[in-house]
């Protein structure tokens, strides 16, 4: 059986290249069907990638912090017991004696694998049928004039120069991130952490050390009188030296094009209103103390006002289709029946928007519910690419950072975006007096081809008097 080579799978949604993150397995290492090999990093989500292969990892094409384009060959496995050299193109002749160079030890790994599936690839399991797909062979004329081994050896497909032969032990997706952006080669540090595992503080130590010895260089002559030259490696618009540069790839790269495309074709508007959210906190403090396990947070109680402003105000859970043609040749809005919640969600990788599906069907419970799920599954990179791809309308929390108030980007190609900001003690005038209230300000941005001002401002005037006066809103949910 010669060495077969997978290539990066289809990993859907679109997507057609993928970042390296780390390699799982090293030369050598005897491997599994269905172990996971790899570690990549799509622009939505983190994923490890599973080998469809029993046997030998024989050459490893590519190296952490690259980017690989979907079809591209990733790992390439002997079988077990056997030497690295061959491959599938050098041992396509059977050998003597041997009809089958496929032979029944894949037959076996076929019957062994689990079932696994990564976006459209995996291996069968349980009772399925499995099913393979020979490569073509060409009959011979006559016997075979020399031995396999005489043959010239197939070329090798991106051989990856000075393999280590064992992969840097780091499992901290946020230590391989600093590694990676700062040039830092995770082969060669020595872990301080349990059997050698590579801490941050071994980066930052190796970060410390690079720096400790660069020198500055000297300054050029200058080339003509009056004016000095930049230094090398240094800035030629403002002549400051250049502290790093990253590449803008993966998730920021995602999201640098869906800001640009918003921006580019949405003509929006803003509306905002400043809200006092006292009685809203009051009621929740109330569930709090009868219910100290079974509240909702208040994100929850937000999600469900939102859920039924759109209920009255459907344009605003809309897309403007520009390219779409309609019977008379011009642009439509598409409308949905239902609505898949988006809310924005800080991660180490990012800002990402991951999607309550079909959340105008849950109350306030399970609103909470998948908001606390969605929220770790993208922090652990863990989140679907339908997930993060969606959303309908867009529900932006940025309280969390102190701030009051943003004129935030719609989240294309959706069509508004309900930003909420903190919360924090005012004065506010009740029933003619002043008093110390509990206020936050609501700001919508929606495009202004789906809708005119009115909706737009009676949507948030509805949410708004929905925060003021919850339980009367409630009751009728």
């Amino acid at each position: 059986m010669s060495t077969r080579t997978f290539l990066l799978p289809d990993l859907g949604e679109g997507l057609t290249e993928a970042e390296l993150v780390t390699w799982l397995v090293a030369v050598g290492d005897e491997i599994r069907v269905d172990q996971p090999v790899a570690e990549v990093e799509t622009a939505k989500s983190l994923v490890e990638v599973p080998s469809p292969f029993a046997g030998t990892v024989a050459q490893l094409h590519g190296e952490a912090g690259q980017t690989l384009d979907v079809g591209r060959p990733l790992i390439s496995v002997a079988p077990a017991g056997t030497g690295l050299g061959a491959t599938e193109s050098a041992a396509s002749a059977p050998a003597p004696g041997r009809s089958d160079p496929d032979g029944e030890a894949y037959r076996q790994e076929e019957k062994a694998g689990s079932g696994n599936v990564l976006i459209g690839y995996g291996t069968p399991g349980g009772h399925a049928v499995a099913r393979r797909t020979r490569r073509p062979r060409t009959a011979a004329a006559g016997p075979v004039a020399a031995p396999v081994t005489s043959a010239p050896p197939a070329p090798v497909l991106a051989v990856v120069p000075d393999l280590p032969a064992e992969a840097p032990r780091c499992i901290s997706p946020l230590v391989r991130k600093l590694a990676r952006e700062n040039g830092v080669r995770l082969a060669d540090l020595t872990g301080s952490g349990a059997n050698g595992l590579i801490l941050r503080s071994d980066v930052e130590a190796a970060l410390s050390r690079a720096g400790s010895s660069e020198k500055a260089e000297p300054a050029a002559a200058p080339a003509t009188p009056g004016i000095q030259a930049a230094p090398a490696g240094s800035d030629p618009r403002t002549g400051l030296a250049v502290a790093s540069r990253t590449p803008v790839k993966g998730l920021r790269k995602t999201v640098a094009a869906n800001l640009t495309a918003s921006r580019a074709s949405i003509p929006e508007a803003t509306v905002w209103v400043d809200v006092d959210a006292t009685a809203l906190l009051e009621l929740r403090a109330d569930l709090k103390r009868r219910h100290p396990d079974n509240t909702p947070g208040l994100m929850a109680f937000l999600a469900r006002f939102v859920l039924a402003g759109l209920a009255k105000f459907p344009e605003l859970n809309a897309r403007f289709d520009p390219a779409t043609e309609d019977a008379d040749g011009g642009a439509s809005i598409t409308a949905y029946d239902g609505v898949n919640l988006g809310f924005a969600a800080q991660t180490d990788r990012g800002l990402v928007v991951p999607s309550i599906r079909r959340a105008d069907t849950m109350n306030a419970r399970g609103l909470d519910a998948e908001i606390r799920r969605l929220t770790a599954s993208a922090r652990d990179g863990k989140a679907t690419p339908a997930e993060l791809t969606s959303g309908t309308f867009t529900l932006n929390n940025y309280g969390v950072f102190g701030v009051d108030g943003s004129a935030a980007i719609i989240n294309y190609p959706e069509s508004a975006i309900l930003g909420i900001g903190r919360i924090i003690d005012k004065p506010w005038v009740v029933d003619g007096e002043l008093a110390v209230r509990k206020m936050t300000e609501l700001t919508l941005v929606f495009d202004h081809r789906i809708c005119d001002g009115g909706t737009a401002g009676g949507f948030l005037r509805y949410v708004a008097d929905a925060i003021e006066n919850p339980g009367s809103v409630l009751a009728d949910l």
